[in-house]
């Protein structure tokens, strides 16, 4: 089936569920190594995640400051503990 060309410009891109967001937060924060590539997330993950909306996911969560993308691969960087956050605040800038 073709599509007619007016029709193809207002074809919106496909977007996450939460849920599927929410799987792999959950699955990258329990991960058991600190650096890991994307073949092993797609190992770990409860449920199968196709692989762009996986790159999807990782680059909203990268854009979100809780992972951190390198040559060497990705890792988990977001910490939610209240102490941390209060010495933070409190602290010098250097």
């Amino acid at each position: 089936m073709k599509m007619s060309k007016k029709s193809q410009d207002y074809r919106l891109e496909h977007s996450p569920t939460l849920n599927t967001v929410l799987m792999v937060e959950n699955t990258l924060m329990n991960m058991d190594k600190s650096i890991f590539k994307v073949a092993d997330i797609k190992k770990k993950l409860p449920k199968q995640v196709n692989h762009r909306t996986l790159m999807i996911i990782l680059s909203y969560l990268e854009e979100c400051s809780k992972i951190l993308v390198t040559m060497r691969g990705i890792t988990w960087i977001h910490n939610t503990s209240p102490r941390l956050r209060k010495e933070i605040s409190e602290g010098l800038e250097l």
